[in-house]
C-alpha cells in the first residue's frame, strides 16, 4: 500500500510532462482571424498578392480598400485587385470579416459581406506547409481599420488599427498529417481537417485502356475505399501532348460546405486534373463512385465546382454531372469535364415521396370540402331560422372558417406560380389566418360540448364572444407577423424523383424565424385545442354513460360526441412523421384534413338521422345541442 502512495504522485508528475511537452510540440491545423472593418462609404476593393513561402502574412485595411498579402502558401499564387461591390458588399461603415487559412489544404478563405471568397484553391502540398501563424507587430490606431481583431475568438485589440501582421514556420507535412490524424483518434470521429491524398498518373495519348483510382483505406480497416474514380480513355485523347500528368486529389474535409445553407456537401471531395490543361466535353464520362452515410429520404446531385465561371466562389453546379442513387450508401457520379467532385444533398425544405399522389388528394380533398361547406351553410343558416339551438351559430362559424381554408389552399399553388413572392406574403397570412380561425372555432366547439353538459342552468356567452374570439382573435397574431416580416411568402415542396419536381405555394417561409412564429402561434394553438379535447371528452363520457340516451345508442352517441370533441385531432398526424410509417402518415394527413370539411357535413347528417331515430327522445336534444334547453322544459313543467 505504501508503494502504491508513493508511486501515485510520480505517475501524475510524469502523465503531465507527456501531456505538457505533446502541447508545447503540437501545430496550429488553421488559422482564423476575424474582426470588423471599419472603412467609408466609398467604393471598395480588396488586394491580393499571395505568393509561395512561409514568411509572413499581413492583413491591413483602410477607408477603401482591404490588404491581404504574403508568403505562406506552398503552390497559390494569387495577385489581383477585386471590387467588392459585385458580390453585394453595401458600402456600411462596419463590415465583418474573417481570414481562414488551411495549411493542410493550401487553401485561403475570406468571408466578407455574408461571402466566401477562395483566394486560394484546395490542393495537397507536396513536402511543408506553413502554419503556426504566430501574432506579429500590429500597425497604428487609425480612424479606418481593423477594429476588434481576434484569432480563434481570443481578443487581440479592441482598438482600430490599421495593419496585422502574422508570422509562419514551415512544417512537414507528412508530421502535420500525422498530428491530424492523432487527433481524429483521441476525438474519436472524423478530423474536421484530414490530409489529402495525392495520386499521379501519366497519360499517354494513344493508350486505349481507362484506369481506376482509389481513396487510401484507414490501416486495419476491412472497409471498401470510400471514394472510387474510373478515368476512360476519352482523358488522353482529349490532352495536347503525347504525355501528360494526370492528378487525382482526394479531401475528406468540411471546408468545402461552410457556404452552403439549404443542402449539404460530403465531406468527400475528389479534384481531378490535367497538369496545364483544360479538359471538357468529355465523349466518355469520369465515373466517381461515392460511399457515405445513409441519406435515403434526401434527394442527391453529383456537382462539381464550376472554377472556370467565378474562381473566387465556390459555386457547386449539377451541369455536366448525371446523378445515379445505387442505394441510400452509394452514389454514382457521371462527369464529362475535370475538376473539383462531390454530391450534394438537399437538406430544406425536406423532399417529399409520391409528392404528385399526395398533390392530387389535397386538391380533390380541398373542392369537395369547399362545397361540402358551401352546402353546410346554407342547410344551417335554414334551420337557424326555424330553430333556436345555440349551437348553430356555432357550427356556422366553423364551418365559414374551414370554407375558407379550403378555398384557400385549393388556389395556393395557381397564387404562387402566377404572383410570385410578392402575392404569396399576403396569401400566405390570410391562410395562415384561416387555419388559426378555424382551430380556434374548433376549440369554441370543444368549450362548448363541455357548457352543454356541465352548466345546463347557466346561459352561455353571447354570440358576439364566440364571434370576437373565432374571427377577431386570430388577426392578431398574423398582423403581428406581418409587421416583424420575412415571416410569409413563396414556398416550394420538392419531390425525391430524378429530376426532383417542385410545389410551389404560398405559406410560411423556410427560416428559422418562421419556424419559431409556427411553433408560438399554430402548434401553441393544436397542442391546446388537442389536450383540451381528449379532456373534455372524458368528462363528457364519465357524465352521460348512466344517462338513458346513452344505453339506447351507445356507439353512435360516442362517435358523435368524441368527433365533435377531438376536433383538430388529426392536424397532429404530422409528429408521427418518421419512419417506417412516413408514407402511410402523409397520405392519412393529407385525406383526413384536406376533406376536413366533408366530413363536418357527415356530422351534420349524422346528428339529423339520429334526431329522425330518436323521435324527439333526450338523445335527440344532447345531440343537437339543446340539452339546456330541454332540461330547463322539463324543470318548467314540474
Amino acid at each position: 500500500m505504501k508503494e502504491m502512495r508513493l508511486t501515485d504522485p510520480l505517475k501524475n508528475v510524469f502523465v503531465f510532462i507527456v501531456l505538457l511537452s505533446k502541447g508545447l510540440c503540437e501545430n496550429d491545423l488553421f488559422l482564423s482571424f476575424c474582426g470588423t472593418w471599419h472603412h467609408g462609404n466609398t467604393a471598395l476593393n480588396l488586394n491580393v498578392n499571395i505568393s509561395t513561402g512561409c514568411n509572413e502574412m499581413l492583413i491591413s485595411a483602410n477607408e477603401n480598400s482591404m490588404s491581404i498579402s504574403g508568403q505562406i502558401t506552398a503552390h497559390c499564387t494569387n495577385s489581383d485587385v477585386i471590387p467588392l461591390n459585385q458580390y453585394g458588399l453595401d458600402t456600411e461603415q462596419d463590415t465583418d470579416f474573417c481570414v481562414k487559412w488551411e495549411p493542410l489544404l493550401d487553401m485561403l478563405l475570406l468571408q466578407v459581406g455574408g461571402r466566401t471568397l477562395t483566394l486560394c484553391w484546395p490542393t495537397r502540398p507536396r513536402d511543408s506547409c506553413c502554419t503556426d501563424l504566430s501574432n506579429g507587430q500590429k500597425g497604428n490606431i487609425a480612424t479606418y481599420g481593423i477594429k476588434k481583431g481576434s484569432v480563434r475568438g481570443d481578443l487581440l485589440a479592441e482598438e482600430t488599427l490599421s495593419t496585422y501582421s502574422f508570422n509562419g514556420q514551415s512544417t512537414s507535412y507528412a508530421k502535420l498529417c500525422f498530428q491530424a490524424a492523432q487527433s481524429d483518434l483521441e476525438s474519436s470521429h472524423l478530423s474536421e481537417r484530414p490530409c489529402a491524398h495525392r495520386s499521379e498518373k501519366e497519360l499517354k495519348k494513344a493508350d486505349p485502356r481507362g484506369f481506376s483510382v482509389e481513396s487510401p483505406v484507414k490501416a486495419g480497416s476491412s472497409s471498401k475505399p470510400v471514394v472510387s474514380v474510373y478515368i476512360p480513355p476519352a482523358v488522353g485523347k482529349r490532352t495536347l501532348k503525347a504525355r501528360s500528368k494526370l492528378v487525382v486529389t482526394f479531401y475528406n474535409s468540411s471546408v468545402f460546405q461552410e457556404v452552403h445553407d439549404k443542402v449539404k456537401l460530403l465531406k468527400e471531395v475528389v479534384e481531378i486534373t490535367v497538369e496545364n490543361e483544360l479538359i471538357v466535353d468529355l465523349s466518355e464520362p469520369v465515373k466517381m463512385d461515392f460511399h457515405h452515410d445513409a441519406v435515403s429520404r434526401y434527394p442527391r446531385s453529383c456537382v462539381s465546382w464550376d472554377t472556370r465561371k467565378d474562381p473566387l466562389q465556390m459555386n457547386w453546379l449539377k451541369d455536366g454531372c448525371v446523378t445515379n442513387e445505387k442505394g441510400p450508401r452509394h452514389t454514382e457520379c457521371l462527369c464529362n469535364h475535370l475538376t473539383y467532385f462531390s454530391v450534394m444533398v438537399q437538406m430544406e425544405p425536406r423532399p417529399m415521396r409520391h409528392l404528385l399522389a399526395l398533390t392530387a388528394i389535397t386538391s380533390v380533398g380541398c373542392a369537395v370540402s369547399f362545397i361540402s361547406c358551401v352546402v353546410l351553410i346554407v342547410l344551417l343558416c335554414r334551420k337557424k331560422r326555424c330553430s333556436k339551438e345555440q349551437s348553430l351559430p356555432i357550427h356556422l362559424g366553423l364551418t365559414c372558417s374551414l370554407a375558407l381554408l379550403s378555398l384557400l389552399f385549393f388556389f395556393t399553388g395557381v397564387l404562387a406560380n402566377v404572383g410570385g413572392e410578392s402575392v404569396c406574403v399576403w396569401v400566405g397570412a390570410l391562410l395562415h389566418y384561416a387555419l388559426l380561425s378555424s382551430l380556434t372555432w374548433m376549440g369554441i366547439e370543444v368549450f362548448h360540448t363541455f357548457w352543454l353538459v356541465y352548466m345546463v342552468f347557466k346561459p352561455c356567452p353571447k354570440l358576439y364572444v364566440w364571434n370576437l374570439i373565432g374571427f377577431a382573435l386570430p388577426v392578431l397574431p398574423v398582423v403581428v407577423l406581418l409587421a416583424v416580416g420575412d415571416i410569409y411568402g413563396l414556398r416550394e415542396v420538392f419531390s425525391t424523383s430524378d429530376p426532383p419536381e417542385a410545389l410551389r405555394m404560398c405559406w410560411m417561409k423556410v427560416s428559422h424565424q418562421a419556424l419559431l412564429a409556427q411553433g408560438f402561434t399554430t402548434m401553441t394553438v393544436l397542442a391546446l385545442l388537442v389536450s383540451s379535447g381528449m379532456v373534455i371528452l372524458f368528462l363528457v363520457f364519465r357524465e352521460i354513460r348512466t344517462r338513458d340516451e346513452w344505453k339506447q345508442r351507445r356507439v353512435a352517441f360516442l362517435s358523435i360526441w368524441g368527433l365533435s370533441c377531438l376536433f383538430g385531432s388529426t392536424w397532429c398526424l404530422i409528429f408521427l412523421d418518421f419512419e417506417p410509417l412516413s408514407d402511410f402518415i402523409h397520405f392519412l394527413f393529407c385525406i383526413l384534413n384536406s376533406f376536413q370539411g366533408f366530413f363536418l357535413m357527415l356530422r351534420f347528417c349524422l346528428l339529423n338521422w339520429m334526431r329522425k331515430q330518436a323521435k324527439g327522445s333526450g338523445l335527440s336534444s344532447t345531440s343537437s345541442g339543446s340539452t339546456r334547453q330541454h332540461m330547463l322544459q322539463a324543470q318548467d313543467k314540474s
